[in-house]
């Protein structure tokens, strides 16, 4: 069992404005992605690397509501919020064995399908972002080649994840049980603050940073 991170999730209100927070910060515009049919959400996507990609996800408005609460907290979601740096995701080839380690954080694991693609990936009952967007979300992919192949390259990477948290040996612990290797650093908050991230990309105009939130 092993894991690496797999993409990046951008929580936003709505599409145009989580594009818009990104392409502000980086560059770049996004290219469509598609609908989650059991979630009632739809993304947006960013190449990252041949196995990793940044998306903007948000309520589908064409969408039926799902019977159960929509993933990465977006039924919290205000409208009129900005757009942030929700949370992240690890790729696993045993999504299971991780899931059963750390159920209480991770929640269970769930089917789910984008147009063609199909995964395996845990979802908290309440839909709440593990340890607040500190833990990442687990996901196992059904196709041998990983969907951000097929996106196109506009010439960004991902060098590096800084996740903020007040418990770091928490979130440490997870990471551990999952087997997890990547470029993913830990860092202490004092007990009063909100979890958050940043990410540090690459990016044809220079190496950029993505934070929390567009506030």
């Amino acid at each position: 069992m092993k894991s690496t991170i797999d993409h990046l999730a951008i929580v936003a209100p709505d599409l145009d404005t989580g594009c818009a927070f990104v392409t502000a910060l980086l560059g770049v515009d996004l290219q469509p992605g598609g609908a989650h049919p059991r979630m009632g959400t739809h993304n947006r996507l960013l190449r990252l690397g041949p196995e990793l990609y940044l998306e903007v996800i948000a309520v589908d408005p064409s969408a039926e509501r799902p019977s159960r609460p929509r993933w990465f907290g977006l039924d919290q979601l205000a409208p009129g919020s900005p757009a942030r740096l929700a949370t992240w995701v690890a790729r696993t080839d045993d999504i299971h064995t991780i899931s059963a380690s750390c159920h209480d954080i991770v929640g269970e694991v769930e089917p789910m399908t984008r147009g063609t693609l199909s995964w395996q990936i845990t979802i908290p009952a309440d839909g709440s972002l593990p340890l607040g967007g500190s833990a990442p979300t687990i996901i196992q992919w059904e196709q041998a080649t990983h969907p951000a192949s097929t996106l196109q390259d506009k010439g960004c990477s991902l060098v590096a994840l800084d996740v903020f948290d007040t418990d770091p040996e928490k979130v440490r612990a997870v990471l551990t049980a999952m087997n997890f290797s990547g470029p993913v650093y830990l860092h202490g908050l004092k007990n009063s603050s909100t979890p958050y991230l940043i990410a540090h990309i690459q990016t044809p105009s220079g190496l950029k940073t993505l934070p929390i939130s567009g506030a």
